[in-house]
């Protein structure tokens, strides 16, 4: 926990944190710069869950890019093992996505909705942020500096992974990918709670867990 709460704060205090809340700030602009009409709330909630994949990409990335190499491997020594450092930046990054996405779930709240919604909108809406804040955590890792060190490299492959997840997307198989557009798609459908969300929910905790296997796997090599 004290390694979590290192890696939190040093990221705040490189203003790394800037960059994402300006994406995540872009997106509010863009889907809330004229009121969402009744009704449509979840729709607009599940475009901002889609959006924000790469932005929380960008956060866990810049989190896990703040330490430099040494430092890393004096925190890895510290703890003991590696897998407590690999488990730390990890947790670490997911608070910090999900610092973002609650502000991305409160915003329209106060200027993007006519209207508040009711419970199940807002359930849905946190579902679909939980889902996002799940696949940019796992794109952000695989990207990161300890996976890919060259920078441009890193960034190309952190916003290539997103396009080539939407690409997959929109093939009528589901379960090919992490299925955002399915989530666009299913949130303006009635019953979404109880009958897409379950099964959406399901192929992206899937291909999350498989990506974050794969980095634990990485980062067994390189430390």
């Amino acid at each position: 926990m004290s390694l979590t709460r290192f890696k939190i704060s040093a990221y705040l205090r490189s203003h790394r944190i800037v960059q994402p809340f300006v994406g995540l700030l872009a997106v509010m602009i863009i889907l809330y710069s004229s009121r969402v009409a009744v009704g449509q709330e979840l729709p607009s909630y599940a475009d901002s869950a889609a959006l924000l994949v790469p932005v929380f990409a960008w956060a866990t990335r810049g989190l896990l890019d703040t330490e430099p190499d040494v430092q890393r491997l004096i925190s890895i020594t510290a703890v003991g093992r590696p897998g407590r450092e690999v488990a730390s930046g990890l947790v670490a990054s997911v608070a910090v996505s999900c610092g973002l996405a609650f502000l991305a779930l409160v915003l329209p709240l106060a200027i993007g909705f006519r209207a508040v919604p009711g419970t199940a909108v807002l359930i849905g809406g946190l579902a679909l942020h939980v889902l996002s804040v799940l696949t940019g955590t796992v794109l952000g890792a695989l990207s990161s500096r300890p996976i890919l060190p060259d920078p441009a490299t890193s960034a190309l492959t952190m916003l290539g992974g997103y396009v080539a997840i939407l690409l997959l997307s929109l093939a009528p198989i589901t379960w090919l990918t992490v299925p955002i557009i399915s989530w666009m798609r299913a949130a303006g459908q009635d019953a979404f709670l109880s009958r897409s969300l379950p099964g959406l929910a399901t192929v992206t905790v899937f291909w999350c867990s498989i990506a974050l296997i794969t980095y634990i796997s990485l980062r067994r090599t390189r430390p």
